[in-house]
């Protein structure tokens, strides 16, 4: 029997926010409440995780092992996934610094949900994808064996969940617009959305890494390239976590207008960038702009 937590969800709620900053340049803008599909894994993190989990738990494993920062929503979803489905948890934590300090609010709830934290060197971190240094970080974080999921949660499986959130939004914009840390969401989405249609990602990290990210991501996914997609860099902020003054007060006054809660690190950048493009023209009057609210505070 399906494990009541992995069954299919209804689609999460699209609705209109009126909006003048959008309305006085002919763009309507609907809001893609995906921050509500699960009461605990919120948005893209159930989208990515779900399929992951539903092969876990198919396979026998009882164990999962994943990466993060020491800020990271999908070390978070990922614990609370475990609690959930009764899953040893593994979470193998970017900078060995921090092994001897309190931990933050994000990683004391990953620990509260019975992750054990492993933290290795940045420089370990980065070389994660090499083969023999994966399985170094997996034996010593005690994960041998474990379901792996990577970091982001983005793999071909959650490209294919990501994907059904296209599918959700297929003929209802013309823009369908999301903030990327891995790209994965983003890959994903452009894969389900109809023809004419476009996905715009907004990167939360500086680097300008994810256009090769993304291509590569659907490369391994689908076998070639998906949909029509284009990032808009830029509206990091200063970077991943980082939330000026400027930015907190234009989230604090969404929230006024609309009524909802608005995530500072992803969401309040997507929302900042499609009102800056918006006010500059991007988006020919008659656009209808849908902006996919992957998260809650």
């Amino acid at each position: 029997m399906t494990h009541p937590e992995l069954r299919p969800r209804p689609p999460s709620p699209l609705v209109e926010a009126a909006d003048d900053r959008f309305a006085a340049h002919g763009v309507r803008l609907l809001l893609k409440r995906d921050d509500l599909v699960h009461p605990q894994l919120p948005g893209n993190k159930w989208r990515k995780l779900a399929p992951n989990l539903r092969a876990a738990v198919a396979a026998g494993h009882d164990t999962l092992a994943t990466f993060g920062g020491a800020y990271s929503n999908h070390l978070r979803a990922t614990a609370a996934a475990g609690r959930l489905l009764g899953l040893r948890t593994i979470g193998v934590v970017r900078g060995d610094e921090l092994a001897g300090r309190p931990l933050n609010d994000s990683l004391a709830r990953c620990a509260a949900d019975g992750m054990r934290l492993h933290f290795v060197s940045r420089a370990d971190y980065r070389r994660k994808a090499e083969p023999r240094t994966l399985a170094r970080l997996l034996e010593g974080a005690g994960a041998q064996g474990a379901y792996v999921v990577p970091e982001g949660g983005s793999n071909a499986l959650a490209l294919a969940g990501c994907a059904e959130l296209g599918r959700e939004l297929s003929g209802r914009a013309d823009v369908v617009a999301v903030a990327c840390g891995t790209g994965g969401t983003l890959a994903g989405l452009a894969a389900g959305l109809g023809p004419g249609q476009e996905a715009l990602g907004v990167p939360v990290l500086a680097g300008g890494f994810l256009d090769a990210e993304i291509r590569t991501l659907q490369h391994r996914a689908f076998g070639c390239p998906a949909g029509a997609w284009t990032l808009a860099e830029g509206f990091h902020h200063g970077g991943y976590a980082r939330v000026p003054g400027a930015l907190d007060a234009f989230a604090a006054d969404f929230e006024t207008r609309h009524g909802f809660p608005v995530e500072r690190i992803y969401v309040a950048k997507l929302l900042w960038a499609l009102a800056e493009l918006t006010a500059s023209g991007t988006f020919p009057r008659g656009t209808v702009l849908a902006a996919v609210i992957t998260g809650r505070p």
